[in-house]
């Protein structure tokens, strides 16, 4: 079987905050749900849906530049030259988080809720909260 391809967008959507909880939605658009609470959300951003459209991408199979022209994510698309069919999933936001006890900076995907931590460094635990 072969192996999907895929390509990450660029671009993501920007952070917002459940009005129920206050805690972080998952980075997409359209009907969601808050990972905390449950509640249902509509969110809409007409810049991020145009980016998501005009945002240039290149093939995974033969490296040709692409315009997307999907207002979604994640979208299938073709490659007009090698005829190649990938999918350009979301972007994964990251987070930079620095450690309270040795000051390092930890990057980690930004996920909503508690997370506990441990300091590669240092080895001290901490929480953070998105």
């Amino acid at each position: 079987m072969d192996e999907e391809l895929t390509v990450e967008s660029a671009i993501a959507p920007p952070d917002l905050s459940c009005p129920k909880c206050e805690g972080l939605l998952p980075p997409e658009l359209g009907e969601i749900s808050c990972l905390l609470c449950e509640a249902r959300v509509r969110v809409e951003h007409p810049v991020t849906r145009r980016a998501w459209a005009e945002e240039k991408v290149a093939c995974p199979s033969c490296n040709s530049v692409l315009i997307s022209g999907v207002e979604r994510r994640p979208a299938s698309l073709q490659c007009s030259t090698c005829d190649s069919q990938f999918r350009i999933t979301a972007n994964v936001p990251k987070a930079e988080v620095r450690c309270p006890s040795c000051e390092r900076r930890i990057r980690m995907t930004k996920r909503p809720g508690l997370r506990d931590i441990t300091c590669p460094a240092c080895e001290t635990m901490f929480r953070v909260n998105f």
